[in-house]
């Protein structure tokens, strides 16, 4: 699975296009269930087409479709899919989102690209990743509450032997022979403090490895699943401000996907109920002192003017309209019009643009009813 993050959405915010194409698709893990996801992805397709049509003349339409017809009888590709995919074009740019939560089926032409499920997913606060190491081997594992999926690997190594290739210690041999005849060479191992070098330099290049391309683009927090004896010698070299002191002590390669997941939850929710409980708290605080906005006019005003550092949004809540980004002014519409959008939405990209921090919640988290509650700066 290729992970993305809420900085790499915030380019897709930038203008594009237009025609901007936003397909979202509700995909299937398992046969066969999946058989019929090609199918409505060329249905989609054919609407694309017409709702291009209407508005472009053939050869501007004919390369935006180019990018996405190769998928449309790519067996391979939809045998292994997740919960959910999202495809977003324009002339300059073509981008594919794996989820990991069903998503509602939308095909919007517009002049900007529509993000909310992006966005929502990204900005989840269950979600977490999965360090599963053993002395010479590692995956990396992205997930939440209900799934867990393996994470395409950047620029770390997967291996010790990846890691120091012929610079591995090599295993120290003696020589026994009968007078006249050919040496035999028996190999005896490497010594425990050779064995010890190596795996920590191992260690070391995959905390740099992940420490970099994973932890820092996302900033989810991430756990490690080790044997008992290798937990400190990994804590000692690590430099990554994500990992978490919690962690799971087993072999990762003894427990299933799914073993996985639930032990790492286990030990997740905690965590995950103490920060919304804390991020709540400090939302009430900054209440009183005129610093909280739960009203969405009162948020729009904030976010643009800078000041909003933690935004929480309510999951699953949509409030049909758009902000203004210059002024903040919210215009009211109806969610059936894909030009109008969620002003909760723009709310989250605003927020996010300003290097604020947005969280979505579920409802019964929130505190309050106006699915947005908004802790300032200043």
């Amino acid at each position: 699975m290729r992970q993305y993050s809420a900085n790499q959405l915030l380019s897709l915010l930038d203008r594009h296009g237009p025609p901007c194409i936003s397909l979202y698709q509700y995909t299937h893990r398992h046969h066969p269930d999946s058989l019929q996801d090609p199918i409505r992805y060329r249905n989609l397709l054919k609407q694309m087409e017409g709702s291009l049509l209407q508005k472009y003349d053939k050869r501007t339409v004919r390369p935006l479709l180019e990018r996405f017809q190769p998928l449309s009888h790519d067996g391979e590709f939809w045998n292994h899919r997740t919960d959910g995919l999202a495809l977003l074009a324009a002339p300059d740019l073509f981008e594919m989102f794996e989820l990991q939560r069903p998503v509602q089926e939308y095909l919007i032409v517009a002049d900007t690209f529509y993000l909310k499920p992006l966005l929502r997913i990204a900005q989840s606060a269950d979600r977490f990743q999965l360090l599963c190491l053993t002395r010479d081997r590692v995956q990396l594992f992205e997930g939440n509450r209900d799934t867990l999926d393996p994470v395409d690997l950047i620029d770390t190594p997967a291996t010790l032997a990846d890691a120091l290739g012929t610079e591995v210690t090599p295993q120290h041999q003696s020589v026994r022979s009968a007078s006249g005849q050919t040496p035999i060479y028996h190999g005896v191992g490497q010594k425990k403090e050779e064995v010890d070098r190596d795996r920590d330099r191992f260690f070391r290049a995959v905390d740099r490895g992940v420490t970099e391309n994973h932890s820092k683009p996302t900033g989810l927090p991430l756990m490690l699943v080790a044997l008992t004896e290798y937990h400190t010698p990994f804590r000692n070299v690590s430099r990554n401000p994500c990992l978490l002191s919690v962690g799971i002590e087993a072999d990762p390669g003894a427990m299933s996907l799914d073993q996985l997941r639930a032990r790492a939850w286990e030990r997740m929710e905690p965590l995950y109920l103490e920060r919304l409980a804390s991020l709540i708290s400090e939302h009430e605080l900054a209440r009183t002192r005129q610093l909280g906005f739960q009203e969405p006019s009162e948020v729009a005003a904030a976010a643009v003017a800078g000041r909003v550092q933690v935004l929480l949004v309510e999951a699953d809540r949509q409030i049909a309209g758009r902000v203004d980004p210059l002024t903040g002014q919210i215009e009211e519409g109806v969610l059936c019009d894909p030009e109008v959008g969620d002003v909760l939405s723009d709310l989250a990209g605003m927020v996010l643009r300003m290097k604020g921090q947005v969280i979505v919640v579920p409802r019964e988290r929130m505190p309050c009813e106006t699915g947005v509650a908004a802790t300032c700066r200043f």
